[in-house]
């Protein structure tokens, strides 16, 4: 499909603050099964740097740093992309050893970082490991099986909620609590996959929804490295295996570094702040790539 829209991100203050530098994960992927046509990015207060730089995901991220004091941050990006029909992921593993758990010798070195556990000490969350181990008996070992079968449990388990601040949740929080956002069921996802050695990483982005609303909302999945069809993207909130709906805005081994905007700002204690944000289309160009 191919979409034009708009994403508005409007923070104000209750009295004049000195914005802090800024990290913005707002530009669409330009690789993979999208391509970038268009991106417009308007910044109020103008910033003193705009720095681009290419993210360990291969990603373009800015990085922003303002002077002076201001009562607002206004942030307008309008973006048109063209997402790409995606090929079968069966077709791409045929007489594929996709035997589990996958063993770190055969795994490319830059995917160690995708392996690596979210506790302090690097280790998997044990609840995540559970729940691999309880998807990974009823799979024949076989990642594609294992992954199909631990979002059927992970959806049964775990209840879909809108929660629109705040980071993940760890696995543990989410399986105790029995309701996660669209965050925390790929964070869930992500560390379960992890465990039984699939590479895997935070995925943050869109879902144009079929019939397209009048307005969207940040989404976040699970993208996981099969060997033979590369990295691919799987919803546990969703439908599973992602197609050309879902459009990426940045991707990382680290779940708080694909967070839309980050920063700080110098201001009286307690001071009161508040974010509006809107994501609209401007134009639907096509709804299938042919």
């Amino acid at each position: 499909m191919k979409i034009k829209y708009i994403h508005n991100l409007e923070y104000s203050y209750e009295e004049s603050v000195q914005l802090g530098e800024h990290r913005l994960c707002i530009k669409p992927r330009s690789h993979g099964f999208q391509r970038l046509i268009n991106f417009d990015l308007n910044i109020s207060p103008n910033p003193k740097i705009l720095y681009p730089l290419l993210a360990a995901s291969g990603e373009e991220i800015n990085r922003i740093t303002f002077e002076g004091y201001t009562n607002n941050l206004s942030i307008k990006a309008v973006s048109e992309v063209e997402t790409l029909k995606h090929p079968d992921i069966f077709d791409g593993v045929k007489e594929r050893d996709l035997t589990l758990p996958f063993c770190r010798s055969i795994i490319n070195r830059d995917l160690q970082g995708a392996l690596e556990g979210w506790m302090p000490n690097g280790q998997h969350d044990p609840s995540a490991v559970e729940l691999a181990q309880e998807a990974l008996a009823g799979s024949s070992n076989n990642a594609l099986s294992f992954i199909y079968q631990l979002i059927e449990i992970i959806q049964d388990r775990v209840k879909y909620t809108k929660r629109h601040t705040g980071p993940a949740w760890p696995a543990s929080r989410t399986l105790r609590e029995r309701v996660g956002s669209c965050r925390d069921l790929a964070m869930l996802m992500v560390e379960a996959c992890r465990s039984v050695g699939i590479p895997s990483r935070f995925v943050s982005g869109y879902h144009f929804e079929d019939p397209l609303p009048n307005e969207f909302d940040l989404h976040a999945w699970a993208e996981l490295y099969i060997p033979g069809a590369g990295w691919r993207g799987f919803d546990p909130s969703g439908k599973g295996l992602i197609d050309e709906r879902y459009l990426t805005l940045v991707s990382s081994s680290k779940s708080n570094l694909t967070a839309v905007i980050t920063g700080n700002f110098r201001g009286r204690t307690n001071l009161k702040n508040n974010l509006s944000w809107e994501i609209k289309p401007l134009q639907i160009l096509s709804l299938i790539h042919i």
